[in-house]
């Protein structure tokens, strides 16, 4: 079943950890601004945020996800990335 929005959509679950850092929120929401600017759909959650947009720019994005993080300091990101479970995200 594909993505109505996207005809090769991936739907990534996604968790960053900011490691050793005093406050973890700048690398989190800097993280998820890079998302929304690339004009992924975006749910944050409050242990992982999903996002889902077309093959390329949902990979290309966790790439620079993790670059974006890992300039606040070290970082660990956990991904689960799949084209089966199709999202909707709630209009906003």
């Amino acid at each position: 079943m594909m993505h109505e929005r996207y005809p090769t959509a991936l739907t990534a679950q996604v968790s960053v950890y900011p490691l050793r850092q005093e406050a973890l929120s700048p690398a989190i929401d800097a993280v998820i601004a890079l998302w929304r600017e690339r004009g992924l759909d975006v749910q944050p959650g409050a242990m992982s945020t999903l996002i889902a947009g077309d093959e390329t720019t949902v990979w290309e994005s966790l790439r620079a996800a993790f670059a974006v993080a890992a300039a606040y300091g070290e970082t660990v990101m956990v991904i689960t990335v799949s084209n089966a479970c199709p999202w909707t995200p709630s209009e906003s």
